[in-house]
């Protein structure tokens, strides 16, 4: 699949809601983007369980829109996520990140588009490589 980052959960619902104070950075910063982004289907859960049936319309748009594809993850890759949620459970990493950092590994991205600074500054790819975020923490404050 031809993706060039990911996108997680926050940064969805920032782009969505003009009320978050992350919306300017994050319209910004998605403009800013290549896209498509892939995303997982833990990410989309939490999405949709985050915004409730009155946003659902503005999120489906927003997901057919092509700007974010959905890559899944196999059975066979389960055990690799276990792996992840183990290794940082002192953060604890849920399942939805670790699909994510998943992800990345297997699909040799580094940039995600996330407002989850404080796990995504910790996480490692392949064990030392570090993700490339955006927006930028400081984007957030500027506003």
């Amino acid at each position: 699949m031809i993706a060039h980052g990911l996108i997680d959960s926050g940064a969805i619902l920032a782009l969505l809601d003009g009320d978050d104070r992350w919306h300017e950075p994050c319209v910004a910063a998605f403009g800013n983007l290549h896209l498509p982004l892939i995303t997982s289907e833990a990410v989309l859960t939490e999405l949709f369980h985050l915004i409730g049936p009155r946003e659902a319309d503005r999120a489906w748009r927003f997901l057919s829109s092509g700007a974010v594809r959905l890559s899944t993850i196999t059975d066979d890759e389960l055990p690799a996520l276990r792996t992840l949620m183990t290794r940082y459970r002192d953060r604890p990493m849920d399942f939805a990140d670790a699909s994510l950092v998943h992800l990345a590994q297997r699909e040799s991205l580094s940039t995600i588009f996330t407002i989850d600074h404080n796990d995504f500054e910790t996480y490692r790819m392949s064990g030392r490589r570090r993700f490339t975020i955006t927006p930028r923490r400081e984007e957030s404050r500027l506003r």
